[in-house]
């Protein structure tokens, strides 16, 4: 399996993914020649060779009418502050009051633009329709965030132009990119925030940023020593699109390494790190929710397992157990992801009788899986295949054998040779 492992040692912005993204590909003057043939009003985009703690990595700068948005972070008070290290994507939200929540060391003109405005620039652009509905969905996630963070219906969230186009270029580049590497699953570390304020045009914010930390609501992320905006709201976002999951790098055999750099020089690397390879197979970590219960009928039961299945869980098992006064009763235990165990726990409590969950955070070895369909003289059949550490196993789709065999009036064994006549069992 192609996998795709983000290292956010440093957080995320959008033109550090692009750029950690970019060396993977190898194509530096093309991709730069095909960012500026797209059209963005403005935009100007342009990349470099950088150089942090001793590593050489790459820089993208997005230009808007010829300048570089910067955001500035606070430090020792309000009159100690500097220029951080990424290029600003805060897109300038506002509701109809027109209250700015980022601004920026420049001056801006006062024309705005609406999630309508900005969906019509992408749907315009010259690239396929998966990167115009990958970057469609990332902005929908940033004005989702702005509306909860000025506490106004998305219809009334405006960005101020300029800094929308930055933030556009940034979203369409990643997406871009994530197309051409063509990752069969995206991984990603815990997310480091950083610390501290960053000034605006109105005042100073907190960091992690509102509309960051919406963005990043279930993600690992953390605090630090380094004090600055690390996670920019345009980074979060594309965490959130296309990362699966967050944890540890997995076992892989990585063909190459692309370095994102940042602008501002801290004491340690000011970069996004991505890994891009193979993987065979190897540990990953989940998390294990249980809950003891003896007053829920059997159908009440099966119907909390459908949900918890239906809200992501990666499996849902019971266990007969006996319990206090000598009741019989059942053990409720759901595996899943880390980031998804809030939100599954809801669910449990919802739906079961139980006063409480037990949770532990563990790992567990796991082949990589996949799916294809395999065409047999009596019909389609899914083949699954799972292989890793030294073994790799197949087997049919039990639901497409018997649908088969009931359509055809066959025994499953009869529809089991037909798929084994084709050579794919």
């Amino acid at each position: 399996m192609r996998i795709l492992y983000l290292e956010c040692a440093m957080g995320a912005a959008g033109d550090m993914l692009m750029a950690a993204l970019l060396e993977l590909t190898g194509d530096r003057e093309g991709f730069i020649r095909r960012m500026n043939a797209l059209g963005l009003p403005g935009v100007r985009v342009e990349a470099e060779e950088a150089v942090r703690c001793g590593i050489t990595g790459t820089h993208i700068r997005v230009e808007v009418q010829g300048e570089e948005e910067t955001s500035r972070d606070v430090h020792d008070g309000p009159e100690h502050s500097h220029e951080h290290g990424h290029e600003d994507e805060h897109p300038h939200a506002h509701g109809h009051s027109h209250e700015e929540e980022y601004g920026h060391h420049r001056h801006h003109h006062h024309a705005h633009t609406s999630l309508k405005d900005v969906e019509a620039v992408i749907d315009s652009l010259p690239v396929s329709g998966k990167v115009k509905a990958d970057a469609k969905a990332v902005y929908a996630l940033i004005a989702e965030a702005e509306s909860h963070v000025h506490r106004r219906p998305v219809s009334d969230i405006h960005f101020h132009e300029v800094g929308t186009m930055d933030a556009v270029a940034d979203v369409v580049g990643v997406c871009l990119l994530m197309e051409e590497i063509g990752a069969e699953s995206v991984l990603a570390s815990p997310v480091h925030v950083g610390s501290g304020q960053v000034r605006c045009m109105h005042g100073i914010l907190p960091v992690p940023a509102p509309a960051t930390e919406y963005l990043l609501r279930g993600i690992p992320s953390y605090g630090g020593r380094v004090q600055g905006e690390l996670c920019t709201p345009t980074g979060a976002a594309l965490l959130r699109h296309f990362v699966t999951r967050f944890g540890n790098r997995p076992v892989m055999r990585t063909e190459a390494v692309g370095y994102g750099m940042g602008q501002k020089e801290f004491e340690q690397a000011n970069c996004v790190r991505a890994f891009l390879g193979e993987s065979e197979g190897g540990r990953e970590e989940i998390t294990r929710l249980e809950c003891n219960l003896d007053d829920m009928t059997g159908e009440d039961v099966a119907f909390a397992m459908e949900q918890l299945f239906k809200a992501g869980a990666r499996d849902v098992y019971t266990q007969a157990i006996g319990m206090k006064k000598s009741r019989p009763g059942l053990q409720l235990n759901v595996i899943c992801l880390p980031q998804d165990a809030d939100s599954l726990a809801a669910v449990m409590m919802r739906h079961t009788t139980t006063l409480g969950i037990r949770r532990m955070d563990m790992s567990r070895y796991v082949l990589q899986r996949s799916t294809k369909t395999v065409r047999t003289a009596v019909g389609p059949v899914r083949v699954k295949t799972a292989s890793g550490m030294g073994v790799q196993r197949r087997k049919a789709e039990y639901d497409d054998l018997a649908a088969l065999a009931e359509a055809k009036g066959l025994s499953l064994e009869e529809v089991r040779e037909a798929l084994h006549d084709t050579g794919e069992l």
